[in-house]
């Protein structure tokens, strides 16, 4: 129709029209059903017909005062039924337009859904909020510091999706803060697109401190007539003010990403032998993403070369060196801030192999006369809450019966005494050597060195609870504490 002045912007849309076939009768079927005659307008041979007196409606139903004849045009016009749908112009709709998006206030944990907006109230203390695992590119959940109070009780956020493009879980830690997290795909996951702060600002990573104690598995002490103990696994330590072994300092403790995995390797005794040098412990480690590897290194194994100017091991403490009647074995290094040397073998007639090197001390030499080559002694710690001494060296054999040469303090096993006795083994997650034997040239066995251990203390605030490898779990004060006498993980 004409119209006067510029194009409306709405226009007008075509109304739905049905045609009828005609026959010589009053009823006929409607394909839409209303509930008044005015609801459409019917015409017969273009003529427009009275709603009050031509027609009358009941649903589907349309009955006719008079009947048609079979030559007739019929059709009606359905007045408040629409083929198109109008779209309503841009940024015409606002959320007022709308049920409101905001949720009532969160105070505890909970799954956030796509489109919801939540204020968060974290006054009492922190609670993780799971963004939805399934979502739509362009989904969005808006959440908000309700009480300002994020910078002291911040808000966790998990996702099976990724956020920002990773797997770590992330942290809102700002005052005041407010941010729109948005779905981009599956590479980036959810991504903080607007709000009082956006991007990194927004979304942070969860660090934190976690101390440690690793040691390696003691070595395996020489099998041979007088032979050396084996050597203490290495000894690293950052709690407290407390040392790493071989004269080390405390080290400096590690920091954690949420979300990141670390391995725990847990490095295993060393093996003793017969007639042969003891076997090396293995290291034990704590690697992952974004730390420096903290490895402990392995005991040196204990000399079994009767009557050789041999040498024990080098390792985490060395191996002690064995006796003979007219050449002795010397005592191997130890590993710088890890642990000591181990002993010298004795020369002469009644001969002791040297005790492995210690955490704390160097093992002690032998003597001629059966002085005893007892183990280095180990180093004590509290981590774990309480007193604890590991990472002691294996005593040497000793030919002289009676004379019991002793293994370090902190799980080193006795050497053997007497004519033909085997090495005792180091103690098991202490890192400790083993003793050598006194057998013969061709007899003797040394013990086995005693597997490592590795130990983790963190806030409990930030403890995951995620685990692999069955570490025994214990708190002390405000931290919690992780023993791994086996391999394992921990996801930050």
């Amino acid at each position: 129709m004409a119209y006067i002045g510029n194009t409306p912007a709405e226009k007008y849309q075509t109304l739905n029209k049905q045609t009828f076939s005609v026959s010589a009768t009053t009823g006929y079927t409607l394909s839409s059903a209303v509930t008044n005659p005015q609801e459409i307008a019917l015409f017969i041979n273009n003529v427009r017909q009275n709603p009050n007196s031509s027609y009358s409606v009941s649903g589907t139903a349309l009955t006719l005062s008079a009947a048609t004849s079979s030559g007739d045009v019929m059709y009606a016009v359905f007045l408040g039924k629409s083929v198109g749908t109008i779209a309503p112009a841009l940024n015409s709709v606002t959320r007022n337009m709308l049920a409101s998006p905001w949720q009532s206030i969160q105070t505890s944990s909970f799954t956030a859904v796509s489109g919801y907006a939540y204020p968060c109230n974290t006054t009492s203390a922190t609670f993780t909020v799971t963004l939805p695992s399934s979502a739509s590119v362009g989904d969005t959940i808006q959440l908000v510091d309700y009480a300002g109070t994020f910078a002291t009780n911040y808000i966790t956020l998990t996702s099976s999706a990724k956020i920002e493009g990773g797997t770590a879980n992330k942290i809102l830690t700002t005052n005041r803060e407010g941010v729109t997290i948005t779905f981009v795909d599956t590479t980036q996951g959810w991504v903080a697109t607007s709000g009082v702060n956006s991007g990194d600002q927004a979304i942070d990573p969860i660090i934190y401190s976690a101390d440690f104690l690793v040691i390696a598995g003691g070595a395996g002490g020489g099998g041979s007539f007088r032979a050396g103990g084996g050597g203490a696994g290495g000894y690293r330590n950052s709690f407290s003010t407390e040392t790493s072994g071989g004269g080390g300092g405390s080290e400096t403790n590690l920091t954690f990403n949420g979300g990141v995995v670390y391995t725990i390797t847990v490095g295993a005794g060393g093996t003793g032998n017969t007639a042969a040098d003891g076997s090396n412990g293995s290291n034990s480690l704590i690697s992952g993403t974004g730390i420096t590897t903290i490895t402990s290194t392995g005991g040196g194994g204990g000399d079994g070369n009767y009557n050789v100017a041999g040498a024990g091991g080098s390792g985490g403490s060395g191996g002690g060196g064995s006796g003979g009647t007219s050449a002795g074995g010397t005592g191997a290094s130890g590993t710088a801030n890890q642990g000591y040397a181990g002993g010298n073998g004795a020369v002469g007639s009644v001969q002791c192999g040297g005790g492995g090197g210690g955490a704390s001390a160097v093992g002690v030499a032998g003597g001629s006369g059966g002085t005893n080559g007892d183990g280095g002694a180990g180093l004590a710690s509290s981590i774990t809450g309480s007193s604890v001494t590991r990472g002691g060296g294996g005593g040497g054999g000793n030919y002289e019966s009676g004379n019991v040469t002793i293994g370090g303090a902190g799980g080193g096993g006795a050497g053997g005494t007497g004519s033909y006795n085997n090495g005792v083994n180091g103690t098991v997650n202490t890192g400790g050597g083993a003793g050598g034997s006194s057998g013969n040239s061709t007899s003797g066995t040394g013990g086995a060195g005693g597997s490592g251990v590795v130990i983790l203390r963190m806030p409990t605030a930030y403890y995951s609870g995620t685990t692999s490898g069955s570490p025994t779990v214990s708190t002390s004060g405000a931290d919690t504490i992780l023993v791994y006498n086996a391999s394992g993980s921990y996801t930050g």
